[in-house]
């Protein structure tokens, strides 16, 4: 099973990165953390690397449903999104797959909620 969900789209990466946080938020996501990875290997290792952003998303409804259901659930959150700038004006937007992720976790009712969140990812990426 991948591990990933993901949908390549035509357009300036600084664009990509305004849709896909305004489609998230209406499906009830914030972004609580982004890491530029461009940014960070070139300051940190004196390295280049094409733009790669992580997106940190959470849904606070699901989590706290997640969170009551297993309390050590949160070594897998949030949610992270992922923009990588392609060739030829292309940028790839890729999530987690929480049904992929959760599959390591013996609990029926994380199960569902990872169904509901795959739904809703997924959905995120079929509006880009």
């Amino acid at each position: 099973m991948k591990y990933y969900i993901s949908r390549k789209i035509k357009s300036d990466f600084d664009k990509a990165v305004t849709k896909v946080t305004e489609e998230l938020k209406k499906e009830g996501f914030g972004v609580l953390t982004q890491i530029n990875v461009q940014e960070t290997l070139k300051k940190k290792l004196d390295v280049d690397f094409r733009k790669y952003l992580i997106l940190g998303a959470c849904n606070p409804e699901f989590a706290y449903r997640a969170l009551q259901a297993e309390d050590k659930i949160g070594t897998m959150l949030p949610c992270n999104v992922i923009l990588e700038e392609k060739k030829n004006g292309y940028v790839e937007v890729s999530a987690i797959d929480p049904k992929a992720s959760m599959q390591a976790v013996e609990s029926e009712t994380l199960g569902m909620i990872a169904s509901e969140i795959q739904h809703k990812l997924t959905k995120v990426l079929n509006q880009l």
